[in-house]
């Protein structure tokens, strides 16, 4: 907990949209501090459930100006950013964030920057590091030599609901009762529970000003990867899972077979496999002496295991490795906003009468993507998601966050939540690799002539890139009447059919719509 000295600080947060960093706002809040969270899009902030307790602040880590006006008055610098090996040359950008975020603190006269980095193997040169790895531990190293004191908090594999590190173990585990497996499984690692992470977090920033070192977290069991997998089959009650090793399968083919198993795409699941071939299990506890631990934490691995599980079954999920867009991910503005630079755009229109209230079409339209399908053809759509798999894209399995209810910036199967207007409008952007920028509306509206129904609209935009987007276009165009058409009908008839009841779960329908 923040000491007495510390009541009311100033933090800022960055990566404020990630997954730690999500979680990580509203306890600082909680802890009494003042937050200021600094983000590239401030707009996915917008739904957070504490977001008008925070002062949001637009800019990135690599722009000096942002940095400048985000940092003025910050006691407490939270740096929660990493380019998690986003394409060729990411160790540089890393490194030069890093000497940018430093520079610039220190200049604002912070008094600690706070980062989350990896726990890297005891006596291991650099060059024997995963990129990964090796990339996170350079950071650290730039913090720490930055002239204002720094806690760097060196953790392995993070296991909570909606992590990286959780959701690629559950997915292999559940989906693979037989399964042969890289060596990696067999090297020793210290996970620990995503809340321990947190208290770490909080408690660093109270720190007096002369402590100025790394740490290494971790929970109290060192387990292998093959035995974290029997215990997450225990304690989800699965029968015993059987792990062939084969000494073949290197970081690559790791990565090519998480993904194709696993809502963590290759992009994520490479730097993830990479860094289990190390073993890494922490050196020394001298965290506690700081940040004191209470009865019963850190948590066991098993205990850890039970709390995600009781979250992800229970839709109380509130943030997910996806919440970070993914590497290359576009960000251009929709073609009907006034700063569009214009170009070809295709369009598909499409709309419905519905015998029912636009309150229960709403409802279907939030539900949709996840287990509740996108109700048609899923076929196409099954093979659509395969396609961006082997293209190295998120795929459909990305699901969501929560069953029934979405916010701006969460990630919807290949898609990513853009705008929402509770009761009327969802809009997505394709996130999917495609030759052009791609968006899908929906709308919800009451039907103008007759009290009681409502009207369902559709439209399918796409901004082509090159002669190739023109091919993709045209090459799609006939699947259109069966996909985009049969969304209509079938969204409708959802609708028409779904249970009346105002709480009733969005997407309540049968199967054979989705």
């Amino acid at each position: 907990m923040a000491g007495e000295e510390s009541a009311g600080a100033l933090c800022l947060v960055t990566g404020a949209t990630g997954y730690i960093g999500g979680r990580l706002v509203p306890e600082l809040l909680d802890a009494g501090y003042r937050v200021r969270a600094l983000a590239r899009s401030p707009e996915r902030l917008r739904d957070h459930p504490w977001a008008s307790r925070v002062e949001v602040a637009r800019g990135d880590v690599s722009d000096g100006r942002s940095l400048d006006e985000a940092l003025n008055g910050v006691d407490v610098a939270y740096y929660l950013v990493h380019a998690l090996n986003a394409g060729p040359g990411f160790e540089e950008r890393d490194r030069a964030a890093a000497r940018l975020f430093a520079e610039r603190a220190r200049r604002a006269g912070v008094r600690r920057i706070v980062y989350l980095g990896g726990l890297t193997p005891a006596g291991r040169p650099p060059e024997e590091l995963s990129p990964h790895l090796r990339s996170r531990a350079e950071v650290g190293t730039i913090l720490l030599a930055s002239g204002v004191p720094c806690t760097v908090l060196r953790a392995a594999v993070v296991i909570g609901s909606g992590s990286a590190s959780f959701e690629m173990l559950r997915y292999l585990t559940e989906r693979l009762p037989v399964m042969i497996t890289p060596s990696w499984v067999g090297t020793r690692v210290q996970p620990i529970a995503v809340r321990d992470v947190l208290r770490y977090l909080v408690g660093s920033a109270s720190m007096p000003p002369e402590v100025s070192r790394s740490f290494d977290i971790g929970g109290p069991d060192v387990l292998t990867y093959e035995v974290m997998m029997h215990r997450y089959a225990e304690v989800a009650e699965l029968p015993q899972r059987r792990i062939l090793r084969v000494p073949m399968l290197s970081p690559g083919l790791s990565s090519l077979w998480i993904g194709l198993v696993t809502p963590v795409p290759r992009a994520l699941a490479r730097p993830l496999a990479e860094s289990l071939r190390h073993e890494v299990v922490c050196a020394e506890h001298d965290i506690a002496r700081w940040v004191p631990d209470p009865p019963g934490a850190p948590l066991p691995f098993d205990r850890a295991l039970a709390l995600a599980l009781e979250r992800v079954r229970e839709a109380r999920v509130t943030t997910r490795w996806s919440n970070a867009s993914l590497p290359g991910a576009p960000s251009d503005p929709l073609p009907t906003d006034p700063d569009w630079a214009g170009g070809s755009l295709y369009t598909d229109h499409r709309s419905a009468g519905v015998a029912a209230p636009p309150g229960a079409l709403w409802r279907v339209v939030e539900g949709i993507g996840g287990e509740n399908g996108w109700y048609s053809f899923p076929l196409a759509w099954a093979v659509r998601g395969w396609m961006d798999r082997l293209a190295g894209g998120a795929g459909i399995r990305r699901g969501r966050r929560d069953a029934s209810r979405l916010r701006v910036g969460d990630a919807l199967d290949f898609w990513r939540v853009e705008e929402i207007e509770p009761g009327r409008l969802l809009r997505l952007r394709a996130e999917m690799r495609v030759p052009g920028l791609a968006w899908l509306e929906m709308y919800a509206e009451p039907d103008p002539v007759h009290a009681g129904r409502s009207r369902y609209r559709q439209r399918a935009l796409f901004h082509p890139r090159g002669l190739l987007g023109h091919m993709y276009w045209w090459a799609v165009s006939p699947f259109h009447a069966a996909v985009f058409g049969g969304m209509v009908r079938n969204i409708a008839h959802a609708a028409e059919q779904a249970p009346a009841a105002p709480d009733a779960p969005a997407g309540a329908v049968p199967r054979s719509l989705r």
